[in-house]
């Protein structure tokens, strides 16, 4: 197959790009710097242009692929959240998306699948109850971000493209994203949860995410919204205390409400907000999780730790 992928420099786009090299798939990166991508990818992935405001440029590199795995958007966690920074993590989410599809439409031959990130901030905050995929959307800024991006998304389908959207969780990997930040404390012996530790930590290993990535392009059942969490539900403390015993260090010196604030400013109620999400849809499409609890989870990506 020739699959097409954007972000594919990103966490979670070299570990997808990985997996699909691997099966013997052609896979053509998406980038808006194609020669840096391509010396950061696996060898033998083509890199192509991808322009923001340029439907017909990427549209060429769409055409004949079998699949786009759409992957690309800023970074929710980088800067400190104003206006300018809200503003590009919306429209690299939701322009961006609207260009993918524009650029399906005019794909000569069209692929036939999307697979869509959104995130599980689609829900907002939600410590109540257990939510699956048939919830509603919250009302804060980043579940007002997922709800556009996904309707961009969703568009695809009156191409007769089968868009499946992966609601993705915090993503553990030993070699970036939240994981290493939140690991760092604890080998000071200082970690320990966020806030007062009861909000809910939907989480899904990097290998059960690529996996589902290639999942969601190769079966038919793999369609509309798919909750890309583990099935085991935990809350911020419950997971630093599961990261506390794999590292052998304490997890209970909980991380000021107030000082998250200061650090982080409004990108605070990232992770002072939670849901307890499961993947009801996702497993029912008949996909098997690999790392399904958490401790086995890390105790694969912390193998041997002392």
């Amino acid at each position: 197959m020739r699959i097409a992928v954007t972000g594919a420099t990103g966490l979670v786009g070299r570990a997808v790009a990985g997996k699909l090299v691997a099966r013997g798939d052609e896979v053509v990166a998406l980038s808006r710097d194609p020669k840096d991508a391509a010396s950061r990818l696996p060898s033998g992935v083509r890199a192509e242009p991808f322009a923001l405001d340029d439907p017909a440029l990427v549209a060429k590199a769409l055409s004949g692929a079998d699949a786009v795995v759409h992957l690309a958007g800023e970074p929710v966690m980088a800067h400190r959240w104003n206006r300018r920074v809200q503003a590009g993590i919306r429209n690299s989410r939701v322009e961006g998306t609207r260009t993918i599809v524009r650029a399906i439409e005019e794909a000569e031959p069209r692929p036939k699948v999307l697979v869509s990130a959104s995130a599980t901030g689609y829900y907002g905050h939600r410590d109540d109850m257990e939510i699956d995929e048939d919830a509603p959307a919250g009302h804060d800024f980043l579940a007002e971000v997922a709800r556009s991006w996904e309707a961009e998304a969703e568009r695809a389908t009156a191409l007769a493209v089968r868009a499946a959207i992966l609601r993705i969780g915090i993503v553990l990997s030993r070699d970036g994203g939240a994981l290493p930040r939140i690991a760092a404390p604890f080998r000071w012996f200082l970690g320990g949860p966020l806030g007062n530790g009861s909000q809910g930590f939907p989480w899904i290993h990097i290998e059960d995410l690529a996996a589902l990535v290639l999942f969601a392009i190769d079966r038919e059942a793999a369609r509309g919204p798919l909750n890309a969490v583990a099935p085991e539900i935990v809350s911020n403390r419950e997971f630093c205390r599961a990261l506390g015993r794999v590292l052998h260090r304490p997890g209970f010196f909980p991380a000021p409400r107030l000082a998250l604030r200061i650090f982080v400013g409004r990108a605070a109620a990232v992770l002072l907000s939670g849901q307890r999400v499961i993947p009801r849809r996702t497993l029912e499409s008949g996909f098997t999780f690999r790392f399904p609890r958490l401790d086995t989870a890390l105790a694969d990506l912390f193998p041997k730790q002392g």
